[in-house]
């Protein structure tokens, strides 16, 4: 009896360690908000507001990449805009580099693609050293780090000397999907879709993050520090709370892109230069050779909500 209650005890104490060692970054693209042209300003600072007010319950680092198109009106820097990014920093959360409009280092020259990372910077770069901060991180649109090693290699080496580092992701998903049905039920007064949207949101990431936890242990035999990606939109503030209820519930501890990068995974060799924009899982996981039948199960958008947000199902 005295034996069983022994290993039962050192079973508790090593799922509680294991629970402890889980931890995630939460990471936003696209502020200040995704799709801001579908609102006017002051649509635009209601929700990014609710946005803020759902992290600050949370009480846990955020990085948030702005891509500075969007700070604009007619061709104009709006200061009502850059008033967004001045109430993000001033509520505690850090900003990144997402380029100035979101084009893909798959599809645009280099030199343009440089063009853009420094045009990206020029009013966050401020705003972030008037705070006390500086700015040190880049996330690549859509994911997409060049067709080619030498061009991959070659931005790289145009971000280090900018002195940035490179915002990986390893929880990828589409979330963004959900976000485009969410906005049209919301548009369209239908409560209830918006709803049932929300909550498939939930699941689908539950579903996700699962997907990711179980591919990391096949590849490195152990948890890593994750690095999740969704975007500054209505739905994540309406369900940013429920969002990050799910994952604690699951047994993470929220830290800083900062901590999360000294994980020696993400020194990982990473040779990927595909069409997609994918997980750094499954990056360093093609780079390693690891046959198809590796990648299988992870979970898609549900039908009913891509044909919802008007895109092809997954």
């Amino acid at each position: 009896m005295i034996k069983r209650l022994l290993l039962f005890s050192l079973f508790l104490f090593s799922s509680t360690t294991f629970a402890q060692n889980k931890k995630i970054a939460v990471t936003i693209d696209d502020l200040p908000l995704q799709r801001i042209g579908r609102f006017g300003n002051a649509k635009s600072a209601e929700i990014l507001n609710r946005l803020i007010s759902s992290i600050k319950k949370q009480n846990a680092p955020v990085i948030g990449f702005v891509n500075e198109d969007k700070l604009e009106t007619t061709g104009k820097v709006d200061p009502q805009k850059v008033a967004l990014l001045e109430n993000w920093l001033n509520a505690g959360f850090d900003l990144g580099n997402h380029t100035y409009s979101h084009k893909s280092a798959n599809v645009i020259p280099v030199k343009a693609f440089e063009e853009e990372i420094l045009k990206g910077e020029r009013i966050i770069r401020k705003l972030i050293e008037a705070n006390g901060k500086s700015l040190k991180y880049f996330r690549h649109p859509f994911l997409q780090t060049g067709r080619s090693v030498e061009i991959k290699n070659e931005i790289e080496a145009f971000l280090k000397e900018h002195n940035y580092q490179v915002a990986p992701v390893t929880i990828d998903n589409s979330e963004w999907i959900f976000g485009s049905a969410y906005d049209k039920a919301i548009d369209s007064n239908k409560t209830e879709a918006a709803k049932r949207i929300g909550g498939e949101y939930i699941e689908y990431m539950k579903r996700k993050l699962e997907y990711w936890e179980n591919q990391t242990q096949a590849f490195f035999g152990k948890e890593i520090n994750h690095i999740l990606l969704i975007h500054a939109n209505t739905l994540n503030a309406d369900y940013y709370n429920q969002l990050c209820n799910m994952i604690l519930a699951k047994g993470y501890k929220f830290i800083s892109l900062e901590e999360a990068l000294e994980d020696e995974a993400y020194k990982t060799n990473d040779t990927f230069t595909g069409r997609g924009g994918i997980s750094w899982i499954h990056r360093w996981i093609i780079t390693a050779g690891k046959p198809k039948e590796f990648f299988a199960g992870e979970p898609l958008a549900p039908k009913w909500i891509c044909e919802y947000a008007g895109v092809d199902p997954e």
